[in-house]
């Protein structure tokens, strides 16, 4: 927070993500990329969450116009579900904000501010999902308020105190962004051959989609990386359990002991600065206090899922289905092909887990008109992987946010629809995600790419660095197959033999110094199918931190990993290599 002067004004920004008590407010920095900036989310589940508190400092009193950057998530013929009002000095302002469609400044009017040191408040309304960017207080009547992400972020800096680029530097040997599954067993398993790693992870909780905040449990096998996979994988709870937690607890553990690990938890990746085809740098800032700080290495791991970093630094990625020609993945089921004939931008879908619990006490859930328009008639008490939502005309990056926000409809309104029913009068919710669990997004290149074929061929590679058992598993939206629901999918499935998966898959063919481990690998929609589950992921994330210690002993980069010392990576990882492909 700090005070502008603009044309002999004096204004104050306050981000809502810094706010000193955040109350039951959750800081969201998922959608960033879209929206501009980490934001406050009310996610009550129905009932109002505790005000979110901090202190302002103005540089005068005196009258102060103020806007809120805020949106109406649902817009319609319906109260918006995300009301929230702003309280100054103990002083509930008249403005009910959420109510504007799209992300944007809307104005609460004047205020007096009596003293310099001011109490700022949220207040929810409602417990359904208010989200608070930031407030701006300006004696201007009619400042410029930026509104995109672009702009946002220059705005932002300089009001803050921000310096445009970082003024701080930290050189690793190895960095590694992501910190699911993936992302910590890279870093373990290059800690363990010595290196000194930057673990980067945009939330406060280590995991992922195994973390407890998205609650899906670890599948697969742990291959040749028991040793370290076991410290951080989790039991086979159900999905959307809370035996995520203590999983949770024991991973952050793992990593903790791992001394020459140095995390950076809720820091968020925002760039990758290069050096013709090699990455100098990536530039990081803390998701609450936007302070940032350039990480520098010889190597660096993308486990950001979303292929962040191979995006930024110009690397070649595939995004949606390839056309039946390309690779002639041809399984088929209810008329429908593993592959269409012409390619398109379809992949697997985002899902939002929930449960609930039964209670001896009776008790009602507020009316939400405005998710009936997606649940319809379904009533639920609770989710599972199947609750997941894709669509040709939304992508899984740039519309992700209204792709979580139609799965939270959906839950809320299966949920209300459930409470209609007498015998669920005891029932009520317990827990509901709002992190989206992704499972497809963009694949970054390698000098492989991985399909169909090798999996049910079993193919033998001589650079085999991760093996698998479980079947292919490709999953579409329901309605595809006749289904009503736009939130529900289906899965379709096919046995393989034991499959294994070369190095070539996990690092860039157009960026000298990149690696990848988990579901940006190198691979076609339908290759994605049966190594996305996280024991293989976290068996990836072993073989390029492995890879990456070869990389500092040799001085040479992954693809000269592969070319001269590839039996020795597949030693460090536990192939017996004289014996040749198991």
């Amino acid at each position: 927070m700090n005070s502008d002067n603009y044309h002999g004004s004096h204004s104050v920004l306050i981000e809502a993500e810094s706010f000193d008590n955040k109350g039951g407010w959750k800081v969201d920095q998922q959608f960033v990329h879209s929206m501009g900036s980490p934001y406050l989310l009310a996610h009550g589940m129905g009932v109002p969450v505790a005000n979110a508190k901090t202190k302002a400092t103005f540089p005068v009193t005196g009258n102060y116009h103020f806007w809120v950057r805020t949106m109406n998530w649902v817009p319609g013929e319906w109260e918006a579900p995300g009301r929230f009002k702003v309280i100054v000095n103990d002083v509930e302002t008249e403005t009910v904000f959420g109510t504007q469609t799209g992300w944007g400044w809307q104005s609460g009017g004047e205020i007096e501010i009596t003293k310099a040191d001011t109490t700022i408040e949220l207040k929810d309304l409602t417990g359904f999902e208010g989200r608070c960017d930031a407030i701006y207080f300006s004696t201007a009547a009619n400042p410029p308020l930026p509104n995109t992400p672009e702009a946002l972020h220059a705005w932002r800096n300089r009001l803050l105190g921000l310096p445009e680029t970082p003024t701080q530097t930290v050189t690793y040997d190895l960095v590694v962004v992501g910190g699911g599954i993936a992302g910590c067993a890279a870093a373990l398993a290059a800690e363990k051959e010595g290196l000194s790693v930057a673990l980067v992870n945009d939330r406060p909780v280590l995991g992922g989609n195994a973390s407890e905040e998205v609650r899906v449990h670890c599948e697969g096998i742990h291959g040749k990386g028991k040793l370290i996979l076991e410290g951080i994988d989790t039991q086979h709870w159900l999905n959307g359990d809370a035996g995520a937690i203590a999983d949770n607890h024991k991973r952050q553990r793992t990593v903790d002991a791992a001394r020459g690990v140095t995390q950076y938890p809720s820091h968020r990746a925002y760039q990758a600065n290069m050096q013709a085809d090699t990455i100098d740098s990536v530039d990081v800032c803390h998701v609450e206090t936007g302070m940032s700080v350039r990480l520098t290495a010889p190597v660096f791991i993308d486990s950001t899922g979303d292929g962040w970093i191979g995006y930024w630094a110009g690397a070649s990625f595939d995004y949606g289905r390839e056309s039946l020609d390309k690779y002639g993945e041809v399984w088929q089921e209810h008329g429908k092909l593993w592959s269409p004939k012409k390619a398109d931008n379809r992949v697997m879908g985002t899902s939002v887990l929930w449960n609930t619990e039964k209670t001896q006490e009776v008790s009602s859930f507020p009316e939400v008109p405005w998710a009936l328009p997606v649940s319809k008639g379904h009533a639920a008490i609770g989710g599972e992987w199947y609750w997941e939502y894709s669509d040709d005309k939304l992508h899984q990056i740039d519309d992700a946010e209204e792709i979580r926000d139609h799965m939270l409809r959906a839950i809320y309104g299966s949920f209300y629809n459930a409470k209609q029913d007498p015998k669920n009068a005891g029932v009520r919710l317990k827990w509901v995600g709002y992190i989206g669990g992704k499972r497809e997004s963009r694949r970054l290149v390698g000098d492989y790419v991985y399909t169909q074929k090798d999996m049910t061929g079993g193919q033998s590679f001589p650079d085999a660095v991760v093996e698998e058992t479980r079947q292919i598993d490709v999953h579409h939206q329901n309605k595809e197959a006749g289904g009503q629901f736009s939130f529900l999918s289906t899965a379709l499935f096919m046995e393989t033999p034991k499959y294994y998966l070369p190095f070539r898959c996990f690092y860039s063919e157009s960026i000298a110094n990149l690696m990848m481990a988990g579901r940006c690998f190198s691979c076609s929609h339908v290759g994605l199918g049966g190594p996305r589950n996280m024991n293989t992921t976290g068996q990836m994330g072993i073989a390029t931190g492995y890879a990456a210690a070869l990389c500092k002993k040799y001085r040479t980069n992954p693809r000269g990993i592969y070319r001269e010392h590839i039996d020795e990576l597949r030693d460090l990882i536990g192939y017996e290599v004289e014996r040749g492909h198991e």
